[in-house]
């Protein structure tokens, strides 16, 4: 890598990791994002709303960034507003991961709550409806509004142009959709390119975003809770199913994988893993399945990987670990399988 002189030029060129691969040839590539710095996606789209913001001048020099967060967009605008003179404020909930907190605060984020101490329900309207109205009492501030800005799925195109510099093709592009940002941007650009794959969108028990009852759930940073508005960056017209997974099978697998492999996989993304894995062999022979992971599970050590606080709330499941753990062992990638022999 070349030198560089600033954080944002970290941005990208993540790596690709073969979790899984099938007798038939099909493989599951995880597209591993938290090797941006913040360790997580949202940088990317963070960086190009802002820098839409400054080509458009809703955003000027010594301007105040204002946007509704659950912790990783907040870490990516922390580090921009950083790098380009912005003060930046969260409006953020107690369900947000109390390391992504420390961290917005340790890059100078102001953090503004919506609701009390001990109070950890997700409350994702709430904050967007505060960030909106501070935005509008302030003339030189600007509210990003993720859910439902355009540069935000923008800012994901170069991932389809990195996965197409490493593949030859994405038959199934399957991911979680919170803003829907990752999952669609990608997908939009890779039908730029000349790619059309069929589109899986993932969200949590409890999201309203491809129907059903809505409810509480513990996937941080996705889904679209009951009461909140679906953002537009959620492109139906891309989307060839919608599927949900339970906040126990999704934080079952992402546990799975980091005792089976060392690789630590933040919530959202089990749950995206779990939906492959569990039909991977249902694809067609010989497909290239990829999963974006918008996270890492560093950030998730008191929360998904904390027995205690997994068992305060009825989602530890030694039984669906398990049965990860085996399919994981089942599709081992026979290159895999080599480096083990040859110890």
């Amino acid at each position: 890598m070349p030198l560089v002189t600033r954080v944002t030029d970290l941005i990208g060129r993540t790596p690709l990791f073969e979790l899984a691969a099938t007798a038939t040839g099909t493989r599951l590539l995880l597209k591993l994002e938290q090797f941006n710095p913040t360790g997580a996606a949202k940088i990317r789209m963070a960086r190009e709303m802002v820098l839409d913001a400054e080509r458009r001048g809703l955003l000027r020099s010594g301007g105040h960034i204002i946007e509704s967060t659950s912790g990783n967009t907040g870490l990516g605008l922390a580090v921009v507003a950083a790098e380009r003179g912005y003060r930046f404020t969260a409006v953020v909930d107690h369900h947000a991961c109390k390391d992504k907190l420390r961290a917005m605060r340790a890059m100078g984020a102001e953090l503004v709550f919506v609701a009390d101490e001990g109070d950890d329900n997700l409350a994702t309207s709430a904050r967007e409806d505060l960030a909106e109205a501070m935005a509008a009492e302030r003339d030189d501030a600007y509210f990003t509004e993720q859910h439902n800005n355009d540069a935000n799925a923008v800012g994901y195109y170069p991932v389809a142009e990195e996965l197409l510099e490493d593949v030859d093709r994405v038959d199934i592009l399957l991911s979680a959709v919170g803003t829907g940002g990752s999952l669609f941007g990608t997908a939009t650009r890779l039908r730029q390119l000349g790619c059309t794959p069929h589109v899986i969108g993932v969200e949590p028990v409890g999201s309203i975003a491809f129907g059903g009852p809505g409810g509480p759930y513990w996937q941080s940073g996705t889904g679209t809770p009951p009461g909140a508005t679906i953002g537009t960056a959620v492109d139906y017209s891309l989307l060839d199913e919608g599927v949900k997974v339970t906040d126990v099978a999704a934080f079952a697998t992402a546990r799975a994988v980091a005792a089976e492999l060392g690789l630590m996989i933040g919530g959202s993304a089990g749950g995206s893993v779990y939906a492959a894995l569990t039909r991977l062999e249902e694809f067609a022979p010989g497909s290239t399945v990829v999963t974006i992971v918008c996270d890492g599970g560093e950030k998730y050590l008191d929360t998904v990987f904390d027995d205690e606080w997994m068992n305060e709330r009825d989602l530890l499941d030694p039984g669906t670990e398990r049965e990860i753990a085996l399919l994981l062992r089942r599709f081992t990638p026979a290159a895999r399988n080599t480096l083990v022999e040859a110890r």
